[in-house]
């Protein structure tokens, strides 16, 4: 079985010795009435939904460490082959497969996405896109250099509120906005590293379930989805809903790599993810658009300027800020304040035409029609700017970011963080 191991320029190169070196369309491209071969990598809770996401075309591989997961998944896809390894997956079945699903843990999220990538194909995975900095540059850079049809799992980008919002940013109906707070209510952490040791369940591989992270003692606080209050599997509120909820800034405001990122938290547990943090990033001016202040706040944190200017209570929100006036919204919901202000506003035209379905714009992709709108051009430095947060917090500096050398400058202690140790065999 193939060892998973690449240095990183070994591993573009690679990729890009997988399609010899230029992009070859597939045969099933040319024919876009066929539908593509997936392989779905991680089959339960999202990773049911994206498995239901693609059940338009070929299911052709089931892949999962948990074997209860893979037995009900296979009920409704009897024609798949299972699996529990992926790279075994890749080894046996690469040449039966178009596209990719993974919907892991996100700290096994890059292992699985990468080895696919690298074979040309295309990918879909949950957010965020990977569990460290790098990783989410190697996927960015390997989509690009492959030529691949990408979306990361950011499934409200399709919904019709945030295209509204969008309209209403970008026709300057708030002004120019240099000031952005994101707020999520979600809250992810634990305590000190289990000491018992109960068995390993037979149904569930868990040394494929640890993948990267440091050996560990099984322990059922850490699955099905308590992983994500520890630090070697998640980031906590920020890597779950960051991706979400700052994506509407980053959309209607054309952001990419930060400045500058700064956070603060409780003090720091070896183990565990924060119950709560502010992260506050500066980006820089684009074009005509001034430079813009973020600041992101989980665990129940929210800006003071909510209470201050009498806005409505939402648990969870983004919160433009303009010379006119502001701008709030939610998943479903959007509000200009104050209300009174704008009561004879003539909404701008809508110029985002209504997405196809996050799935679907994927699917559509893969078979050479259209692109998709969260691909890992856009979604990568979006996931980066999540990740970047959890490096202030863990190394206690206000980072200087040098994105295009994947750098914090003067600050070599956020390199452990910025690209994390893999243990043997793994390592991307």
């Amino acid at each position: 079985m193939r060892r998973f191991q690449f240095s990183r320029r070994n591993f573009l190169s690679a990729g890009a010795a997988a399609v010899g070196g230029c992009w070859i369309l597939p045969s099933w491209a040319e024919s876009p009435n066929e539908k593509v071969n997936v392989a779905v990598v991680g089959v339960a809770n999202r990773g049911s939904a994206n498995l239901a996401g693609v059940s338009s075309e070929n299911i052709v591989v089931l892949c999962d460490v948990d074997a209860n997961y893979l037995a009900e998944a296979a009920k409704n896809y009897p024609q798949a082959k299972t699996y529990r390894d992926f790279r075994r997956m890749l080894d046996e079945m690469a040449g039966s497969i178009d596209a990719v699903v993974v919907s892991t843990p996100d700290h096994t999220h890059a292992p699985p996405a990468a080895a696919a990538m690298s074979l040309g194909k295309h990918c879909y995975c949950e957010k965020p896109l990977t569990h460290c900095v790098y990783e989410t540059r190697v996927l960015t850079e390997l989509a690009a250099k492959n030529r691949l049809a990408t979306q990361l799992g950011t499934q409200i980008h399709a919904g019709d509120n945030y295209r509204r919002v969008v309209e209403l940013v970008q026709a300057g109906v708030i002004g120019p906005i240099s000031e952005v707070h994101v707020w999520s209510a979600a809250s992810y952490s634990g305590g000190d590293r289990p000491t018992d040791t109960p068995p390993v369940p037979d149904y569930l591989d868990w040394d494929l379930w640890l993948g990267p992270a440091p050996y560990r003692p099984y322990h059922p606080t850490y699955l099905p989805g308590r992983w994500r209050g520890w630090k070697d599997f998640g980031n906590g509120g920020l890597g779950d809903f960051f991706c979400h909820y700052c994506d509407l800034a980053f959309w209607a405001l054309d952001l990419r790599y930060p400045l500058t990122v700064e956070a603060e938290g409780p003090t720091p547990h070896p183990e565990v993810t924060p119950p709560w943090l502010i992260v506050r990033y500066e980006f820089p001016a684009r074009g005509d658009l001034p430079p813009v202040k973020l600041t992101w706040y989980d665990g129940g944190k929210r800006p003071p300027l909510q209470a201050e200017a009498g806005l409505p209570d939402w648990a969870s929100a983004v919160l433009f800020v303009g010379e006119k006036g502001m701008l709030l919204a939610d998943y479903g919901r959007r509000l200009l304040w104050p209300e009174e202000k704008f009561v004879d506003l003539e909404p701008p035209p809508q110029t985002i035409p209504a997405s196809v379905g996050h799935h679907l714009e994927w699917i559509e992709a893969c078979k050479g029609r259209g692109t998709t709108t969260c691909r890992f051009e856009y979604s990568g430095p979006l996931t980066e700017a999540a990740l970047l947060g959890t490096v202030s917090f863990r190394t206690g500096r206000k980072l200087e970011w040098d994105a295009q050398n994947l750098k914090a400058i003067g600050c070599s202690e956020a390199d452990p963080w910025i690209n994390k140790p893999y243990r043997k065999g793994w390592k991307l």
